[in-house]
């Protein structure tokens, strides 16, 4: 057990140190972004740093002017002229940093929200959507805080010294009594970020988790409450709250033993420095003035000990703008053309050369070839996890292959400009996403100008328009105001498809939701919609696979044949994976229907 946490200490400290150093790359490249901003509240802060040093010596100098019988009224205009400008670098400082900080974040969250789609279908798995939203929301805001911070500990180091400079032309002596005590000061310090750094990593990991784990129940609540684990899964949900407090308790532990050690060394220090200008002041070696500032600079000084709350706050800002660039850092599933290849005009002729998939050592595409000619209709049916998905995702690039070229139209669609071919390739998915504000946003998101009529028209081919009739404003009701069953969902979606008139059609098991006589009359609209347009369906039902020119047979991530549905349905190993689908989802696989009992049924 102690080998183990030992072993599970010291890859917690790897992980530290490698987003730390992430981290910092990241703050380089943010600051180098902002270099007028950061140079502004630099110069304020210097501004801040000087007249706080010399505010001791012109109120000791007023001191003795007044006690002495100099000239007063010059003493005063000169502490009068000190405290104005503090004040108007003060302002000038708040109104930069607030800038800064909202620029830098709404920059920052930018790139990471960008970054995270580019990452494709791997991204949800590497960082799930607990792990992205947190470090979205907080992690994300690391740059904004981190450089404030870091300038204030600059600033105050910067006040140190020029404090004990101010102590160096009163006395000497009150100097080296202070700067005594600094090397202990910067020790504790030292230690202080050692010792917290791996624990504040793990408390961000850990509150990530915790995220994730209840995105995930929320989404699957009715399952959680039809399955009756409930207490399980809330347990589930806060479970990594022990580890969570104790990652918490060691940083409070550091914290604590260095806040009454530094507590206990600030006030020994004063006390010795005031003792020594006391005896000086018995002497006649000081003023009364300086010695009021003498004890103002002391006090100054000691201000070295809020270092230890901006250190707290860097470190944290540096692992968690190492967590940003953890996402940053990770490879795209989706590269950028080298060069820019135009899509020629075409109807959708589609070729698969040579493909292989992996999914870490899972090899789910084996070198598929696959050719299917223009208007063409293909379902594409295997059991589950023989690649169907990762096929159809290569199609629109929403993910690359590893090895081998997709063509459409003669082009490898690798060298087409993403917003080209997302408007050659449109998909519908089992589950869609509710983009857009309203009914008609939804079915229109993703293009511009887009009438309402044609909103209407894609609604009705595709069995919508009837359910969106009955909504209280129609194509108007706010999304938030609109609930809807799953097979509305994928009616909108297969309407958002119909709308963008693309030569290539992917419909990853998008009619799922749809009772048996709904999907025929959605099929009917769908097919006078795609004229001569070709369409690749993921199919789980016999029904969808009939419908198909042919059928392409996935198995063990190849393709067995490419056939009429017919001609397969003789094969017994081609009816097995429809009873496998039968047993996956509870439900009997209906029997193959042709496409002239579809027509008729579609007439009457």
């Amino acid at each position: 057990m102690e080998l183990r946490g030992l072993a599970r200490m010291l890859r917690h400290q790897g992980n530290t140190d490698a987003l730390r150093a992430s981290g910092g790359r990241l703050l380089r490249s943010t600051a180098g972004q902002s270099r007028w901003m950061l140079a502004t509240v630099a110069l304020t802060t210097v501004v801040q740093v000087v007249t706080a040093v010399l505010t001791p010596a012109v109120i000791g100098s007023a001191i003795d002017a007044a006690i002495r019988g100099g000239d007063l009224g010059a003493a005063l205009g000169r502490l009068v002229l000190v405290v104005g400008v503090t004040t108007v670098a003060m302002a000038v400082d708040d109104l930069v940093s607030s800038y800064f900080g909202s620029a830098v974040t709404a920059g920052l969250r930018h790139r990471l929200i960008g970054h995270v789609l580019l990452l494709g279908v791997g991204g949800p798995r590497r960082f799930p959507a607990g792990e992205v939203l947190s470090r979205l929301t907080e992690n994300a805001a690391s740059p904004a805080s981190f450089f404030p911070s870091l300038i204030s500990v600059l600033a105050t180091l910067m006040t140190t010294v020029g404090a004990v400079a101010g102590l160096v032309l009163i006395d000497l002596r009150l100097a080296i009594t202070f700067l005594v005590g600094v090397p202990f000061a910067a020790l504790l310090l030292r230690r202080f970020v050692a010792r917290a750094g791996d624990s504040l990593q793990r408390y961000q990991h850990l509150q990530a988790t915790i995220a994730t784990r209840l995105l995930d129940a929320h989404q699957g609540a009715r399952t959680i409450r039809a399955s009756g684990t409930v207490e399980r899964d809330i347990d589930r949900v806060v479970q990594p709250l022990e580890e969570l407090h104790e990652s918490g308790r060691r940083v409070w532990e550091a914290q604590r033993g260095m806040s009454w050690q530094l507590t206990l060394l600030v006030p020994l220090l004063q006390v010795a420095v005031l003792a020594v200008g006391g005896s000086a002041l018995s002497a006649g070696d000081i003023t009364p003035g300086e010695l009021v500032a003498a004890s103002s600079y002391v006090a100054l000084a000691a201000g070295v000990v809020g270092v230890l709350d901006a250190a707290v706050a860097m470190v944290t800002c540096q692992i968690g703008a190492g967590r940003v660039a953890e996402v940053l850092d990770t490879t795209p599933t989706i590269t950028t053309p080298d060069r820019s290849a135009p899509l020629p005009p075409g109807r959708g002729h589609l070729e698969l050369r040579g493909v292989c998939v992996r999914e870490d050592t899972r090899l789910v595409l084996d070198h598929v070839d696959l050719t299917i000619p223009a208007g063409t209709s293909v379902a594409i049916v295997g059991r589950s996890g023989t690649g169907k998905t990762a096929l159809t995702s290569l199609v629109g690039r929403l993910r690359d292959p590893d090895e081998g070229v997709v063509l459409l139209d003669g082009t490898d669609v690798s060298d087409v400009e993403l917003p080209v071919l997302r408007r050659a390739v449109t998909y519908a998915f089992e589950r869609p996403a509710v983009l857009g504000d309203t009914i008609a946003d939804m079915i229109s998101y993703g293009q511009e100008q887009v009438s309402l009529a044609a909103v209407e028209r894609a609604a009705a081919l595709a069995q919508a328009a009837q359910f969106i009739s009955l909504l209280p404003d129609g194509y108007d009701t706010p999304l938030a105001r609109a609930p809807m069953s799953g097979g509305e969902l994928q009616r909108l979606s297969l309407a958002r498809a119909v709308l963008r008139d693309a030569r290539l059609v992917v419909l990853d098991d998008a009619t799922s939701s749809l009772d048996t006589a709904t999907e025929v009359k959605v099929a009917e609209g769908l097919r006078r919609a795609w004229t001569e347009r070709t369409s690749l369906v993921i199919a789980h039902r016999t029904a969808t696979a009939s419908r198909a020119d042919l059928v392409a047979w996935l198995e063990n991530g190849r393709i067995r044949a490419l056939a009429p549905h017919h001609v397969l349905w003789s094969e017994p190993g081609y009816r097995a994976v429809f009873a496998a689908a039968e047993d996956d989802s509870g439900t009997r696989a209906p029997e193959p229907v042709a496409i002239a009992e579809i027509d008729t049924a579609v007439q009457q």
